[in-house]
């Protein structure tokens, strides 16, 4: 029995090209009503190629595997979030050039939220402030001519 040699590595040109589906490091969360409740982090490393998303990460249940479908003529996707040695998520969203956004579910009755975004993105859910100052200006108008003033005696 001989082993079989490794398929090459994917080719860059095979990569998707549509801006929303870089592939590479993501961030994100999900959020969950049951215990423990709340929002939780999840590190993703995705490949986006003609349809295909696959991918691996980490949360606080453990390391996933991720394998799914994404359209870029409407950005819908759906994908299976496999917990090595552990259970299924199902998740289906869309991605509007914010991240991908959607819902999880795990049958027969936990479900929730998530949102993930390329980790180059920044995080596109919080706030910033923006400043923003106003440049004085002139008020003359045209007609006016601006004088001179000089302080002291003679020409001085």
């Amino acid at each position: 029995m001989t082993a079989e040699p490794n398929p090459p590595p994917p080719s860059p040109l095979d990569l998707e090209t549509d801006s929303r589906f870089p592939s590479g490091p993501w961030v994100g969360y999900f959020l969950q009503a049951e215990i423990p409740p709340g929002r939780h982090a999840m590190e993703l490393r995705l490949t986006f190629r003609q349809g295909v998303v696959t991918g691996e990460g980490r949360d606080f249940v453990g390391e996933f595997l991720i394998r799914g479908r994404y359209q870029v003529e409407d950005g819908k996707c759906w994908w299976t979030k496999r917990f090595i040695g552990k259970h299924d998520v199902a998740y289906q969203g869309y991605n509007e050039g914010k991240g991908i956004w959607g819902t999880w579910d795990i049958p027969p009755s936990w479900k929730g939220g998530f949102h993930i975004w390329p980790e180059a993105m920044g995080d596109p859910t919080r706030k910033t402030l923006f400043e923003s100052l106003d440049e004085p200006f002139d008020d003359l108008d045209d007609a006016e001519t601006p004088v001179e003033l000089s302080v002291g005696g003679e020409g001085g």
